[in-house]
Formats: C-alpha cells, sequence, structure tokens
C-alpha cells in the first residue's frame, strides 16, 4: 500500500469502496504549521466517470487497483464514442470522448504506442507515448533564413492541438511533439 505521495497521475487507486482514476495532482505544503505535504487529487470514478477532488495527506495510505495497460491502435469514432482496437487480440475498446477530452488532440489514425487502460476489464483510459507525430494543417508562411533566429509562431495541427513552432516550419509539415509539454520537438 503506497502512501499519498507515491501515487502517480494515471494511477487507479481504491477509495472508500469504488476504484478511481487519478487524473491530476496538486501538491502544496502548509505553511506555519508542522506536518508532511496535502496532496489534492482529482479522481474519476471507473465506472460512472463521477469527478471528485480529494485531499490527502502525505502520510495517508492508499490502496492501488489492478490496472491493466494494453497496447492498441485508433480505429473510428462513432459520434461521441472513439473506439479504440487491442493490437494483440484485435478486441475493441470504446471510449467516451469526455473521457479522453485531453489525449483526442494527439491522436490520428497513425499515431503509434497508443495503450488502452482497463480496470476490472472496463476500458477507463488511455495512455499516450512520449511523442507523436503530427501533420501542421495551418500556419503562417515560413520565413526564409528563419532558422537562424529562435522565434517562434503558432501552428494549428490536424487534430485542432496549436503549438509554437520554429519561423522555418510551413503548413504540411510532418513534426514530432512533445505529449506531456505541448512542445515543438523537431520535424519528423
Amino acid at each position: 500500500m503506497p502512501k499519498a505521495g507515491e501515487i502517480k497521475k494515471n494511477s487507479a487507486v481504491e477509495y472508500e469502496g469504488g476504484v478511481y482514476f487519478v487524473k491530476d495532482i496538486e501538491r502544496s505544503v502548509p505553511q506555519g504549521r508542522a506536518g508532511g505535504s496535502l496532496y489534492r487529487m482529482r479522481l474519476y470514478d471507473v465506472v460512472t466517470g463521477y469527478k471528485m477532488d480529494q485531499t490527502f495527506k502525505d502520510s495517508d495510505m492508499l490502496n492501488l487497483a489492478d490496472l491493466v495497460r494494453r497496447p492498441a491502435v485508433f480505429s473510428y469514432s462513432d459520434g461521441d464514442e472513439y473506439v479504440f482496437m487491442d493490437s494483440e487480440d484485435y478486441t475493441q475498446y470504446s471510449l467516451n470522448a469526455e473521457a479522453i477530452a485531453e489525449e483526442l488532440l494527439f491522436i490520428n489514425e497513425d499515431t503509434q504506442g497508443l495503450m488502452v487502460v482497463l480496470v476490472s476489464d472496463a476500458p477507463v483510459a488511455l495512455d499516450l507515448p512520449p511523442t507523436v507525430d503530427l501533420l501542421i494543417e495551418e500556419t503562417d508562411p515560413s520565413v526564409k533564413g528563419g532558422s537562424a533566429t529562435a522565434r517562434t509562431k503558432p501552428a494549428r495541427l490536424t487534430t485542432g492541438l496549436v503549438v509554437q513552432v520554429p519561423e522555418h516550419i510551413s503548413t504540411g509539415d510532418r513534426i514530432r511533439v512533445n505529449v506531456e509539454e505541448r512542445r515543438f520537438l523537431g520535424r519528423a
């Protein structure tokens, strides 16, 4: 049983009889009183999607839930449902657009390295690879000699994500994006 301070983002924990997915963690150190850090976690119920904010002391013990990650590829979208297919046994997993809204900014048909997160055989989330290759849909025209300066310009990718890119990058280029920092890494 790990302490609250050892829980990482995208972990599944058992709390008050339910299984919750940790989407966000904020650490705060209260001033003027003895004791450890406080961890405010945004928890999502695995079954219902119910959102709950809960604060834990550094020393609070939490149970980790059984979490399985399966390699998958994006298959198709059907309204608000996005369907992913297991790369090994071809099982299809359906995820609601609301549950994976952030991740959808980095996914297209070609995205490799996706992992569907399962709790009790039910798909609850999507793990992204550290970097993804995406196509620039729209940006200002490239500036000749623009690679000599460190100035950037906004570029809208085909998924809707907007990142800052160097001036020498133009519309139609494939670029590599760091998922966690939402940052341009280079041409793909």
